[in-house]
């Protein structure tokens, strides 16, 4: 499979590469990037863009793939809804279109949150809602996965700082967390996993919760 991992720097999607890479099954990763991914594989591929609405000059680069992986995503706080929607849903559906003119059959999985809802009273839940719907009619195969809370596994870090902290912290506790709350909890590792399994396979649902992430 050729797949393409957007926020591969992030921490949802440095967890969506490893796994990417480990599968046999793909054969190459384009990652489109402002930074570079600091990995070093034969299966990878950097692709550096500027602008995440204007995606034409990778166009040649993503023709072909047979997923999409969209991890790319920011924290809302202190956001305005405009600056946040350019980033959940400008950026996303600038994805979307390319792949479903390139490859409308191939597998899109945005990655949302659980409490996501369009009528939600949340900024950030209703933006992405909005994104996850039009995805999902847009490409026959397209999900939006719904994780909770995720721990980073096998080194992966967020890129943002108090974000480490606060795992570092937590990290003690999540041994606890998978035993009395195991449908809202999950790990990188997990989600890359699930990942690659809609790519293979599907999910009997284009709205996948927390539980079947695991």
């Amino acid at each position: 499979m050729k797949i393409v991992v957007f926020g591969a720097t992030g921490m949802v999607g440095q967890g969506v590469l490893r796994e990417c890479l480990l599968a046999p099954d793909v054969e190459l990763v384009l990652a489109p990037i402002r930074t570079t991914t600091g990995v070093s594989h034969p299966k990878l591929r950097e692709s550096r863009i500027d602008d995440f609405t204007d995606l034409s000059a990778i166009r040649d680069d993503l023709a072909g793939c047979d997923a999409c992986f969209y991890c790319l995503g920011v924290s809302s706080v202190g956001m305005s809804e405009a600056d946040y929607t350019r980033v959940s849903y400008d950026f996303p559906m600038a994805a979307a279109r390319i792949l479903a003119q390139l490859n409308p059959k191939a597998t899109f999985v945005y990655v949302s949150g659980a409490g996501t809802r369009t009528d939600s009273r949340q900024m950030w839940a209703r933006v992405k809602g909005r994104t996850e719907q039009q995805i999902i009619e847009m490409l026959p195969n397209g999900y939006a996965f719904r994780p909770g809370i995720i721990q980073p596994t096998y080194g992966v870090r967020s890129k943002v700082r108090w974000y480490n902290a606060a795992y570092t912290v937590l990290a003690p506790l999540f041994p606890l967390l998978e035993r009395i709350a195991p449908s809202r909890v999950t790990t990188t590792d997990r989600l890359g996993r699930a990942m690659l399994r809609a790519a293979r396979t599907g999910y009997p649902g284009h709205v996948v919760a927390n539980a079947d992430l695991r």
